[in-house]
């Protein structure tokens, strides 16, 4: 059929209007993402033009205008109010929702690049035009992870489906595996190899070698009794200067969202932990020097608690369970990003150790390859 052409009312978003409070507002904002930053400063710089935010459709969100019954919200003006709406429905209708947007809270939105101007742009014209609401603090967007190194489908279900997954594997192996190749500047990939290589080397092998380790001999030496320790040498105290560092520079990258750069730092306190303890050999020193190898598990001990709360933000689950195998009263919400290096005291009493991690075969590679891709 041929098209058919009707006059029509349309209500509009002046978006010209807000143009220059925008390109001040993205510019004053030093520590976006430089994909974030200039992509919205390009398309502030090339003009705003006034857009339509209704359709003449019978279905939908109507305009709340007497006689524009048959106008209905289009889908891009009215999406990003939710996040508003939400918030007073959340509350109930009481000024708890105000905690959020008109306080000095900071928000950030997470999504992929195809949405930066609805929020960099459309969003905060919107609550300009409002006035009195809180602009998005940060908008970190990431760019796109293929699988396999090809585009991610659920029509041709090339894609890893979570309920699916949960089926065979923890959830922390798949956050840890995810957050290490994070698109934060470029595309990314993930492949079932990587996956298994991150599992068994990074989270196996490092991270919950350690934990079992230290727990172990502390269980096995010393019914579990954390000891005294017996001397303060520079090694001793390099490793708790070292984790107090990594817990401080860990959460201001997370508070700029650069949360690969936290994880392999939080990664690289798991590997000198272990190096300093290969180093002190508590193995052996217990058959002759008792106290020095309980010095040794004392100052691990408390590396590993600072370590709970460094991952607790990729690997919630496992770092929970830590916190019950350390016998730490307080839940790790409770302790905040938080640490005592001498929380773990002398006579403190941990529980029995368990793997964190399971070490998974070599065969599951081809075997999850071997799902993609079947209708």
């Amino acid at each position: 059929d041929s098209p058919i052409f009707k006059d029509t009312e349309h209500f509009f978003l002046k978006l010209s209007e807000f143009e220059n409070d925008l390109l001040k507002w993205v510019k004053s904002n030093p520590d976006w993402k430089p994909n974030v930053k200039n992509f919205t400063t390009g398309f502030l710089e090339n003009g705003l033009i006034d857009r339509a935010i209704t359709r003449d459709i019978n279905w939908g969100i109507p305009i709340p205008v007497e006689g524009y019954e048959d106008k209905r919200i289009y889908v891009w003006f009215e999406a990003v109010i939710g996040y508003l709406s939400a918030s007073i429905e959340w509350s109930s209708n009481t000024n708890k929702w105000e905690d959020f947007w008109k306080s000095e809270s900071k928000s950030f939105y997470f999504m992929g690049k195809d949405n930066i101007p609805f929020h960099t742009v459309i969003w905060p014209a919107i609550l300009l035009g409002y006035g009195g609401l809180k602009l998005p603090y940060d908008v970190p967007a990431n760019e796109y992870v293929n699988m396999e190194s090809k585009k991610i489908s659920t029509s041709r279900n090339w894609v890893v489906n979570l309920k699916d997954y949960l089926k065979r594997y923890d959830p922390d192996p798949l956050r840890f595996a995810l957050t290490s190749i994070m698109p934060e500047t470029s595309d990314s990939n993930f492949s079932w190899e990587e996956y298994l290589r991150a599992n068994n080397d990074e989270l196996v092998a490092t991270f919950g070698n350690l934990v079992h380790r230290v727990l172990s001999m502390t269980n096995r030496y010393f019914d579990g009794v954390v000891q005294a320790p017996n001397r303060k040498s520079d090694n001793d105290i390099e490793l708790i200067k070292n984790a107090s560092n990594t817990l401080k520079t860990v959460g201001d990258e997370l508070s700029k969202c650069k949360f690969r750069r936290g994880l392999s730092l939080a990664m690289a306190l798991a590997k000198d932990t272990n190096k300093y303890l290969d180093d002190h050999e508590p193995w052996k020193k217990f058959k002759v020097n008792p106290s020095d190898a309980g010095a040794t598990l004392y100052y691990c001990l408390n590396v590993i608690n600072c370590l709970k709360i460094i991952m607790n933000p990729y690997i919630p689950f496992t770092t929970e369970k830590l916190n019950i195998m350390l016998a730490i009263e307080k839940s790790i919400d409770q302790c905040g990003w938080n640490w005592d290096s001498e929380e773990i005291i002398p006579g403190h009493k941990i529980s029995e150790a368990s793997p964190l991690f399971l070490k998974l075969d070599d065969s599951i590679v081809e075997e999850e390859l071997a799902r993609l891709n079947i209708q």
